[in-house]
């Protein structure tokens, strides 16, 4: 087992495997891809975790703490852009990780991508049924809190790793969108990407209305002192705190790297991958910046910790408050397209497994009229409802992170071994400064994960512990790379 565990994938044959069997319809162009990294990326961190970053972590320094971020994930970005145009096959860094490191740390990241995709879809509902219920009161219609809460919670919200009962029955608005995303998902890749399209044009419309019309109301005292003192607590204020914000408005930025998913669905994946990756991370960057440097302009930091920060900030000016429906519609419609977004992504990545023999065939089923791969897609939404529906979102958003920051250091460190084990293999893209770049990602997203808590820590080792019973029971039997190492092996006694 030790030496299937170290077991690489050539990348001759992860090309082969791209060019044969089933395949998915090439469909989408740079444009697309850079909406999909839009869209994945714009959602619940702009419009919900801003406020919290602020009043609990960095103050008005928070635009340091999105720049902090989008730094750590511009250097995974550079890495991802270099695997995606020299391996353009679905399984995102899964795939990466079976060519560089071994079947071991491939099951590992791509066990880990569960958490950070088909959690993530779970995650972003929680959040949208929020908005969706706001924005239905608002046009008296009502949905009770027993059907639109979870039933199970933390104890006061506190980092623990105890489970209750709040009282709720089930989150139904989070199931039903997600069974809606589903549905979208299921009948092709190509009306997903328009339907994104559409989606990201009205959320980004609603982003540049906050930017333009709020900073004629920006008040400069609210930015004094720009980086608090420290109140006594690592991660408290302070430049600690910055750090602490990072970590937690990192969830902001999860999605750029869904793109490399669609590998294998875009019409020139060498070209348009990096395009997409990298375009779409410095957009929102910039969103990001402007968007947290104008909110903590307008309201005081110690009022932010709200569910909904930007439409507080609207609501305390008259003036203002005609963007409020707008902004709840625009935040309705990010975190659609995040889910969109998770989706298709978590439905390749167990396509991708399914092809290499760690998971059950039927993961990796392609429909014989749409060509997506529909049993993937069925099972990311039926499981991501039942979680949504009954799981916080606090809960389901710090897996997803830990999640995340693990396959972010994985293909940062990746791309650095395979130059040095591989330096004649064609790059269409070259991450520069490879030892900076790469050690440098893997470095900050390894920071943002030490402020994770310890309950996030000790629940991604049960994750993992269930992840290594199944490889064991199924994944390491069933393995092409060991079927094909057998095979090799006994071809000399049959001869």
């Amino acid at each position: 087992m030790a030496s299937q565990l170290l077991a690489t994938k050539s990348i001759a044959e992860l090309h082969e495997q791209e060019s044969s069997g089933n395949q998915l319809r090439r469909a989408l162009n740079a444009t697309h891809l850079t909406l999909l990294g839009i869209g994945g990326i714009i959602g619940t961190g702009i419009f919900v975790l801003t406020g919290t970053a602020a009043a609990n972590h960095a103050g008005p320094a928070l635009p340091l703490s999105f720049i902090f971020a989008g730094l750590g994930c511009t250097f995974a970005g550079l890495c991802y852009a270099e695997f995606s145009a020299m391996i353009p096959v679905s399984g995102s860094a899964y795939s990466y990780s079976y060519a560089t490191l071994g079947e071991g740390v491939a099951w590992f990241i791509g066990w880990n991508l569960v958490l950070e995709y088909l959690f993530a879809v779970a995650t972003v509902s929680v959040g949208w049924s929020g908005y969706a219920v706001s924005l239905l009161d608002q046009l008296h219609l009502h949905i009770p809190a027993a059907l639109s809460n979870a039933p199970f919670g933390t104890p006061g919200g506190r980092e623990t790793f105890d489970i209750v009962r709040t009282g709720a029955i089930i989150n139904l608005p989070a199931i039903l969108i997600v069974a809606a995303i589903g549905a979208i998902c299921y009948i092709g890749i190509k009306q997903s990407a328009t339907f994104n399209s559409v989606i990201v044009a009205i959320k980004v419309t609603v982003i540049v209305l906050f930017i333009v019309f709020g900073v004629s109301y920006i008040n400069t005292a609210n930015w004094h002192p720009f980086v608090p003192p420290n109140a006594g607590q690592t991660g408290r204020f302070g430049w600690t705190g910055v750090l602490a914000a990072s970590g937690v408005i990192f969830f902001a930025y999860i999605g750029f790297d869904a793109v490399s998913t669609a590998a294998q669905e875009t019409r020139n994946p060498q070209r348009d991958m990096p395009i997409g990756i990298l375009a779409s991370l410095v957009i929102c960057t910039i969103l990001y910046v402007l968007v947290s440097a104008i909110l903590t302009g307008m309201v005081n930091y110690r009022e932010l910790d709200v569910a909904a920060p930007v439409a507080l900030a609207l609501d305390k000016y008259q003036g203002l408050r005609w963007l409020g429906i707008p902004v709840k519609l625009g935040a309705v419609c990010g975190m659609t397209s995040v889910m969109l977004v998770m989706t298709i992504a978590q439905a390749r990545i167990f396509f991708a497994m399914a092809r290499d023999g760690l998971l059950p065939p039927f993961f990796g089923r392609v429909h014989p009229r749409f060509r997506t791969p529909s049993t993937g897609t069925v099972i990311t939404a039926v499981t991501a409802a039942i979680i949504g529906g009954l799981l916080p979102v606090k809960i389901l958003g710090e897996m997803v992170a830990i999640g995340t920051l693990a396959a972010f250091i994985t293909v940062c460190i990746g791309v650095l071994i395979l130059r040095r084990t591989r330096p004649d293999l064609p790059r269409p893209f070259r991450a520069p400064w490879p030892w900076f770049t790469c050690s440098a990602g893997a470095i900050v997203c390894g920071l943002m994960m030490v402020f994770l808590g310890p309950a996030t820590w000790l629940r991604l080792v049960v994750w993992t512990l269930i992840g290594v019973v199944i490889y064991a029971l199924y994944g390491y039997q069933h393995s092409c790379v060991r079927k094909a190492a057998n095979g090799a092996a006994a071809s000399p006694r049959t001869a």
